[in-house]
């Protein structure tokens, strides 16, 4: 019998150095975690796909959180490897009130260790990076009802 040893990605962990990004935003325009650094901290809340029912509760929810979230010191944006046009729609149609990143090579979501298999959708995990560009918590349980809520109030505990 052949064995086929499997290749593990290194999992990221709280005070790791967060993998820099280039991501098309629902905005169109490009947002870079360089660019907050020393300047702000940053939430990436990774969501698996634009339009299914977990995700638009998630999306909602933060959407309805927007000014609790705004009261700190954070860019928050959602991410997914879905398109820059489908998640402009997505963020459209319900509301956004965060800018939603598209990975569509889904490079952004290997370097996370977020990338499902085939690379079709991404983990719905929750990172917290510093003004420093490092990681301060990553919450892999994320609730798609309370995702908002469960942000604004890490925050404050950050």
């Amino acid at each position: 019998m052949l064995v086929v040893p499997t290749v593990t990605a290194i999992e990221l962990a709280v005070g790791d150095p967060a993998p820099d990004f280039a991501l098309v935003g629902s905005d169109s325009e490009t947002h870079r975690l360089s660019d907050h650094r020393g300047k702000r901290g940053v939430v990436l809340a990774w969501f698996p796909a634009a339009f299914t029912s977990g995700c638009t509760a998630e999306l909602q929810d933060m959407r309805d959180h927007a000014a609790a979230m705004a009261g700190y010191d954070a860019a928050v944006y959602l991410a997914s490897v879905d398109t820059p046009e489908k998640n402009a729609d997505f963020a459209k149609e319900h509301g956004a009130q965060q800018v939603v990143l598209s990975d569509p090579s889904s490079e952004t979501a290997k370097a996370y260790g977020v990338v499902g298999p085939g690379g079709l959708y991404a983990s719905r995990w929750t990172f917290y990076i510093d003004a420093d560009g490092r990681i301060a918590e990553i919450d892999k349980s994320v609730s798609t009802t309370t995702a908002g809520q469960d942000i604004a109030r890490k925050l404050g505990e950050l």
